[in-house]
């Protein structure tokens, strides 16, 4: 029986991972949960799995979920609950939104786990620190994001993939936006943003996906897995959400992994992994009909791709400011204080003030993701 731990069990990836759970009882026990302040969700999980670890980042509420119940397991809160969660599962799973996940992935690598990785922001903004511990503790990264699982699965089949991939392709949906012009654009609500076509995200990601800002990030984050060079990886839109990634090889050959738009597929193949699980989350009848489409991205219209390759190849603390600036756009948009279009606007002028400096310790990464979101915070109160 595998005991996992789930940090960020109340958003979208987690909810969706206790769907994989609960429909492999025979294989996985829940030892762990957490949640930072949705204590009625997070509540009614425990009652239904009864994790022996309860954990909350809102050390106010503690009182309150306590009370919500129906029995008594370890309520932790903070920052403690956040290592607990890293020591509690064989697998555990970082679904924690934003730069708040790294306690997560570093803890868990320290301890020699399996992380199932859907936090991206803290690989890109402390991708070095996150090598060295996985090179040294024998922990391992599975990806959760679809499109490097699919890159996951897919380099299984080569035993060189250091010489024998020529490139690897992240595919992006486009969003909601994709071909929409600029005077649409400028008028953007939250809720126009939010309204991804295929996939069902939390708020974060689904606005950092209309901004094509989360397949930068998606980039950076490839770039860390996998060791393969920025020069490597290329980004085309195909708004089916099919092909979740392609694998290139040097002899012309290319692998893809293929299912619907079903995020139960990776999280399973993460939590079971080497095995597959015997639920088809994402199954596709091959009998129908249905088109396939790429295309080239919209540099134009939506510069958050370039800014990230730009981040990743400078290095050092570059990403991490990326993503915290980013991370304070996204939060202004979503609150009504900036333009959709603003954000770009915000997270540039806030990158250029950007110094290149190396990060060699977790306080390195805190002190650049202060800077950037002070000064983000400065541009937006400016504008």
């Amino acid at each position: 029986m595998v005991q996992v731990s789930i940090a960020g069990s109340t958003g979208s990836v987690g909810t969706q991972a206790l769907d994989v759970i609960s429909a492999n009882r025979s294989q996985f026990d829940l030892s762990a949960i957490f949640a930072n302040s949705n204590i009625d969700l997070l509540a009614s999980q425990a009652n239904s799995f009864r994790p022996g670890i309860v954990g909350l980042g809102k050390k106010d509420l503690v009182n309150q979920l306590i009370e919500k119940l129906s029995y008594s397991p370890q309520v932790v809160a903070g920052d403690e609950a956040l290592v607990a969660m890293a020591e509690a599962g064989d697998v555990v799973l970082n679904a924690v939104v934003g730069f708040a996940g790294l306690p997560v992935t570093i803890s868990a690598l320290e301890l020699g786990k399996r992380l199932a990785l859907a936090n991206k922001e803290s690989l890109v903004a402390a991708g070095d620190l996150v090598a060295k511990v996985r090179g040294s503790s024998g922990g391992e990264i599975i990806p959760v994001d679809s499109e490097h699982s699919a890159i996951h699965q897919a380099l299984r089949s080569s035993f060189f993939s250091e010489t024998e991939v020529s490139k690897i392709v992240l595919t992006a949906s486009g969003g909601p936006f994709r071909g929409k012009g600029r005077e649409f654009l400028s008028q953007a609500t939250p809720q126009q943003a939010l309204a991804h076509p295929t996939w069902s995200m939390g708020p974060k990601i689904s606005i950092d996906s209309s901004t094509l800002m989360n397949k930068g990030l998606e980039v950076i984050e490839a770039h860390e897995l996998f060791g393969i060079g920025f020069d490597k990886i290329e980004v085309v839109v195909h708004p089916q959400s099919i092909v979740h990634s392609i694998v290139e090889f040097t002899d012309g050959s290319a692998l893809a992994q293929i299912s619907g738009p079903d995020m139960r597929l990776p999280i399973g193949y993460a939590l079971g992994y080497p095995s597959r699980l015997k639920q088809p989350f994402g199954a596709l009848d091959w009998r129908e009909s249905r088109i396939l489409e790429f295309e080239a991205p919209d540099l134009e219209n939506f510069p958050s791709l370039p800014l990230a390759y730009e981040a990743g190849r400078r290095g050092g603390g570059a990403p991490a400011w990326l993503s915290a600036a980013n991370e304070v756009g996204v939060d202004a948009f979503l609150v009504g204080e900036i333009g959709w279009t603003d954000i770009f606007k915000v997270v540039e002028a806030s990158f250029e003030k950007y110094e290149d400096a190396g990060l060699d310790s977790i306080e390195d990464v805190l002190e650049t993701d202060f800077g950037a979101r002070r000064a983000t915070r400065s541009i937006i109160e400016n504008l």
